[in-house]
């Protein structure tokens, strides 16, 4: 019987193709779109290499300096002075580590044989390349003690090593970058762009700084990372932080007398434009997780409410057939079993489009170089989930019509009329 189904089903599609192709379209249409959209969350909030200890990586990304009257507002990434003095030996903490915003002033220039070469620089310290665990071609990372000396050395990437040295090996070589020559210590695998923490094409010293002026900082271009002993210490880690920033000596209390920010994750941190959350309160993840979630839904009902219209559509063409495969004797249950044969077939179908399409959308998207070093990959967990709730809805906006339909008495589905 299946198979006399999936004849009819075939025939059916074939037979009425406009129907076909837009129920298809919206199935792998969904799909891709849904397939993208996970793809990006994945590379900036999932635990890949470098940033395999997310789950008990923690981390300050924003700051606020407040008036007395709170009339003025100073919003920036920390600052070297505020971390070095306020934030450092936090209970829970196992390791902490400074580093420069690479999107806040980080991109430099090199010149090479007449060409002018755009790199992103991070400067760091040795703490840094403890929390992550980068993937080294070549070399090793530069230490605390090379932070601590101001030693001219640099790790870069697989990308910075084939501009500058035409991909063969870099170890122990120099190159200038922003006027100053680093000596390569280690090479590592190029990090995705939208990996905004570990993000960088060259990393170097924080104490190679052009000038020393970001020592007595509170505000100004830096972020800091807290590896916690355990994932259960972060409420008491975000706690302490809390008092620390009462603490804050100001320069002038007449013009800033109050500071204002979180130890927070990373989803925590971006999660605040989604839900508007002001700076001056904690980050409202379940809302974020919830509108995000909800957007995921909505977006998913689309396809199910074209599907609803089709069916019913296609189903009231097909009221002659109907009535005459009850004339016949068919059952109700068997003409349900038919549509619902063929809208599991027509789901089946519009995944495996999907799949296809998003395959080639997200290496279009990484051969772009719009994201460099990005790696786009299908998440196929999340596909197997938006294809069970095409193959779901599929169902529900079949099953109603195609049941309504074969209760009809032959007489008026011959005629086509439906009660």
């Amino acid at each position: 019987m299946l198979k006399n189904y999936l004849k009819i089903a075939f025939k059916v599609f074939l037979r009425r193709k406009f129907f076909t192709f837009i129920s298809l379209f919206a199935i792998s249409f969904t799909l891709v779109v849904l397939m993208v959209a996970v793809s990006f969350l994945d590379h900036v909030f999932g635990a890949q290499p470098p940033e395999t200890k997310l789950d008990r990586t923690i981390g300050v990304f924003h700051l606020q300096m407040k008036s007395p009257d709170d009339n003025n507002t100073w919003s920036s990434p920390g600052g070297y002075k505020f971390f070095d003095r306020y934030a450092r030996n936090l209970p829970g903490v196992e390791i902490m580590s400074l580093l420069t915003d690479t999107f806040d002033g980080g991109k430099v220039y090199s010149y090479l044989d007449g060409n002018k070469i755009e790199s992103y620089l991070k400067h760091t310290d040795g703490e840094f390349w403890r929390i992550m665990e980068f993937t080294f071609l070549e070399g090793g990372p530069f230490t605390s003690d090379d932070e601590k000396n101001a030693n001219f050395v640099a790790v870069i990437n697989e990308a910075t090593r084939k501009k500058f040295f035409d991909g063969q090996s870099a170890l122990g070589r120099t190159l200038e970058v922003d006027g100053q020559r680093f000596r390569v210590v280690g090479v590592v695998a190029n990090v995705p762009y939208l990996r905004t923490i570990p993000f960088a094409d060259i990393w170097v010293p924080i104490s190679t700084m052009k000038t020393q002026a970001y020592k007595n900082q509170l505000l100004g271009g830096f972020n800091a990372l807290f590896l916690a002993r355990s994932k259960a210490d972060f409420p008491m880690i975000k706690e302490e932080f809390q008092s620390r920033l009462k603490q804050v000596e100001f320069d002038d209390p007449k013009e800033y007398n109050r500071m204002i920010g979180y130890a927070e994750t990373l989803f925590e941190f971006m999660s605040r434009p989604l839900t508007n959350s002001r700076q001056e309160e904690p980050a409202k993840v379940g809302r974020a997780l919830a509108t995000i979630f909800i957007i995921m839904i909505l977006f998913m009902l689309l396809p199910a409410i074209n599907l609803v219209n089709i069916n019913i559509s296609r189903i009231m063409e097909r009221a002659s057939e109907i009535g005459v495969r009850k004339a016949f004797g068919a059952s109700s249950w068997t003409l349900v079993g038919q549509f619902i044969v063929e809208n599991v077939l027509l789901s089946l179908i519009g995944g495996a489009i999907g799949f296809v399409l998003s395959r080639f959308v997200l290496r279009a998207i990484t051969e772009s170089g719009f994201f460099p070093y990005a790696d786009f990959q299908l998440n196929y967990r999340v596909f197997l989930y938006g294809l069970a709730v095409a193959v779901f809805f599929g169902l529900m906006s079949g099953v109603y019509p195609a049941w309504k339909m074969s209760r009809l008495h032959p007489a008026d589905a011959l005629k086509g009329v439906a009660r």
